[in-house]
């Protein structure tokens, strides 16, 4: 993890690359949680038996959860001191690349692409990217956007 003293600190470090964080592996518990809560109950999600004969050979988790994840995972590599708190601001872009199957084990790396300052706080850019161990291809790319507000 990467500590900044303050987000002028954080501006300075534009262009830096941040991570991997470590592995975590995702579990049908975590699918079958995300499908009740979103009441997206796809069988390529949630029906074990019935996935093991479709197109992925298995569960694979919901895109979204694999985006979900992105905030746990950014705590692993950048922490910003000196602010009254740090708020989701939302994305840029955000593509699934490859699905995650269920049991696949995966981590994500980020890369400060931009720090500016507005009137309320800082905004900055993380261009975040979720691997799945032993894959070529990512699981999500996205750019996460993050207003730091300083404390007074």
């Amino acid at each position: 993890m990467r500590t900044f003293a303050n987000v002028q600190e954080l501006k300075a470090a534009v262009g830096e690359k941040f991570g991997p964080t470590e592995w975590q592996t995702v579990t049908q518990d975590q699918v079958n949680l995300f499908a009740d809560a979103t009441h997206d109950h796809q069988w390529i999600h949630v029906d074990v038996d019935r996935a093991k004969e479709g197109p992925f050979g298995g569960t694979i988790a919901h895109g979204y959860l694999t985006l979900s994840l992105l905030p746990s995972l950014m705590f692993e590599l950048v922490k910003v001191d000196g602010i009254a708190m740090a708020v989701n601001f939302g994305l840029n872009k955000v593509r699934f690349p490859r699905p995650v199957p269920v049991g696949a084990r995966i981590r994500a790396a980020g890369e400060l692409s931009d720090v500016k300052g507005t009137p309320a706080g800082y905004l900055s850019t993380l261009k975040m990217t979720i691997e799945i161990e032993g894959e070529r291809r990512a699981a999500c790319v996205a750019e996460v956007l993050i207003l730091y507000v300083p404390a007074e």
